[in-house]
């Protein structure tokens, strides 16, 4: 199923300041290659710059353009770990497992910010995150977090804020406690997907836009890719569409579900300085999270609407001035400069969904909204798995990700009415 662009305002704040995006051909014909990648986000381009620039002939398609998918239009934070507290996974997996799981997602955050020094590609990183709740009953959760962070997880940078120092970092009286985390931050995400594509045919895949795959299989030893332009034969295949699979592979379409999000982009907010004046990027503990940040220049780039259904809503900008003005009651009436949504790959326990779906062909997403790090990585780990590298990428195979219940007919309908349940209980 291809990208279908969100019915909102205009384009994204990320799209009207990334500067020069270039076009990349379709394409025309047939062709062979050792590996063939489906998708055009983080995960397919980490994959195909970190094969070319091994020798490995590598081509990727898109079905729309490079950025179009989550990768370019998500929130832009880093965070720390995985989307589970480590402590979680430990109840779980154990402490050893939980302590790879979490310092796989380290590595992930260093790859990104050291791949942006290498090539001088200016994300706009600022350092800084604040996860925060607004419920008195998980003040012990939040300050036993960052206890366990430091003296079980080897990661200093974490520190409660109780509700004094939660509400002036904020700027906002919403919210009673926190977690500060001054080891990562945020980033501009169109600007690294454009930086990142640059820097993949450069090394020398070969990419093209606008090139649906029709049907994926294996024949005969090879993976066999079908496009209405003709057939790509590889050695071996990375499916790379995370939340668009659509009908494209009925495993990956089984265990990879697609919600879709909305942010908003506020004007520059020098009249209201005391709105996260630090600068961090904040995301709070709702099952529908509420997610915003200042970008580089002052704006307030906030997100949190959600949507279960195929529609698209028509009413974003309206949407998400209420929930930024149940935040800041001071921004009531502010204006939004740009508001566009996108759809984000889940899996049922929130993991990333990593597979053989068949002889030689991986299927790689569902990083569940913290795919910023670990799409970039886990396109990077395929690729050193392939030319004999790492092997960290079986971490990931490991976990056990079920499938949505109700079969092709019924998750959807099932999936809309579970999270429609936790959006309502987010209320009350």
């Amino acid at each position: 199923m291809p990208w279908q662009s969100p019915i909102s305002p205009g384009i994204s704040w990320y799209e009207a300041t990334v500067g020069e995006r270039p076009d990349y051909p379709p394409l025309a014909g047939s062709c062979d290659a050792d590996v063939a990648i489906v998708g055009g986000g983080f995960t397919g381009l980490q994959a195909a710059y970190n094969l070319a620039r091994k020798g490995v002939r590598v081509v990727l398609i898109d079905a729309n353009r490079f950025g179009d998918g989550a990768s370019g239009r998500n929130g832009g934070q880093l965070g720390t770990g995985q989307r589970a507290w480590p402590e979680e996974h430990e109840a779980t997996f154990g402490f050893e497992r939980a302590k790879a799981l979490f310092d796989l997602a380290e590595n992930a955050k260093q790859h990104i910010l050291d791949f942006a020094e290498t090539h001088q590609i200016d994300i706009e990183f600022v350092r800084g995150h604040l996860n925060v709740s607004h419920k008195p009953s998980e003040e012990k959760d939040f300050r036993q977090n960052a206890e366990l962070a430091a003296t079980r997880y080897g990661y200093p940078h974490t520190a409660f804020m109780d509700r004094a120092e939660t509400q002036e970092r904020l700027g906002s009286t919403r919210y009673v406690c926190g977690v500060r985390d001054t080891g990562t931050g945020h980033i501009h995400p169109m600007k690294l997907l454009v930086g990142l594509a640059r820097a993949a045919s450069r090394a020398g895949a070969a990419l093209y836009e606008q090139t649906a795959a029709r049907t994926i299989e294996r024949i005969g030893g090879k993976a066999v890719i079908t496009t209405v332009s003709g057939t790509i034969t590889a050695d071996r295949a990375l499916i790379a569409c995370n939340a668009h699979i659509g009908n494209l592979e009925p495993k990956t379409a089984a265990h990879v579900m697609p919600i879709r999000s909305f942010i908003g982009a506020t004007p520059v907010l020098d009249s209201h300085p005391a709105v996260i004046p630090g600068g961090e990027s904040v995301s709070d503990s709702r099952f529908v999270v509420r997610y915003f940040r200042k970008s580089r220049d002052g704006r307030l780039l906030f997100g949190g609407r959600e949507a279960y259904t195929a529609d698209n809503p028509r009413d974003i900008t309206e949407h998400i001035r209420r929930q930024v003005a149940e935040i800041y009651p001071g921004l009531k009436d502010v204006e939004l400069t740009h508001a566009w949504g996108g759809s984000v790959g889940i899996t049922m326990p929130r993991q990333p969904y990593v597979r053989e779906v068949m002889p030689g062909i991986t299927s790689i997403g569902g990083y569940s909204g913290h795919g910023v790090m670990l799409s970039n990585y886990c396109g990077k780990l395929y690729a050193e798995e392939v030319t004999g590298g790492s092997s960290e990428l079986e971490q990931l195979k490991a976990l056990k990700i079920a499938s949505f219940p109700g079969g092709a007919r019924f998750r959807s309908p099932l999936l809309f009415l579970a999270l429609t349940w936790y959006a309502l209980r987010d209320r009350l």
